[in-house]
């Protein structure tokens, strides 16, 4: 009997975590910006310069995943920003499409805590990360998330 009840004790604490990550995959969240002044410019040149060399250089959106040529979401992820940033190519400032392959590139991963794949960041048109994605996010989600970056053309 005790058995039995250690069992159905462990399905069920199982069953809440299954649950728990299933709701938060694939889910828009806004950016943690919450940072001290000093942490704030010790890590704005280092992660300036970082994103600089993927390719986010602050003159217009960008959609940042990373991916890995084992990962098997990544390809919908890939599939679904490709979509997404096709939609608004022709808006003022369109998004830009970066796909950055988390083994090359592992201490942007690093600074931006890239903890699982897939993980996507869209970024504003200054460069200042504005939401990120853990796991496969919808079309029209990802969608909605870029047009208001997308309305004004960036400034010189």
């Amino acid at each position: 009997m005790i058995e039995i009840s250690i069992l159905v004790v462990m399905v069920l604490a199982a069953l809440a975590v299954g649950f728990l990550v299933r709701r938060r995959d694939g889910k828009i969240r806004a950016a943690d910006t919450a940072l001290s002044a000093e942490s704030a410019d010790a890590a704005a040149s280092v992660r300036a310069e970082l994103l600089a060399s993927v390719g986010v250089t602050g003159t217009g959106p960008a959609v940042l995943h990373f991916s890995a040529d084992w990962c098997g979401p990544c390809s919908a992820v890939r599939r679904v920003v490709t979509e997404a940033t096709g939609q608004l190519a022709d808006a003022a400032a369109p998004p830009l499409d970066l796909e950055v392959d988390i083994d090359d590139e592992a201490a942007l991963a690093r600074e931006l805590n890239v903890l699982s794949l897939p993980t996507t960041f869209v970024f504003d048109t200054e460069g200042r990360e504005r939401f990120r994605i853990s796991g496969v996010p919808k079309v029209t989600d990802l969608r909605s998330a870029l047009e208001p970056l997308t309305v004004a053309a960036p400034l010189s």
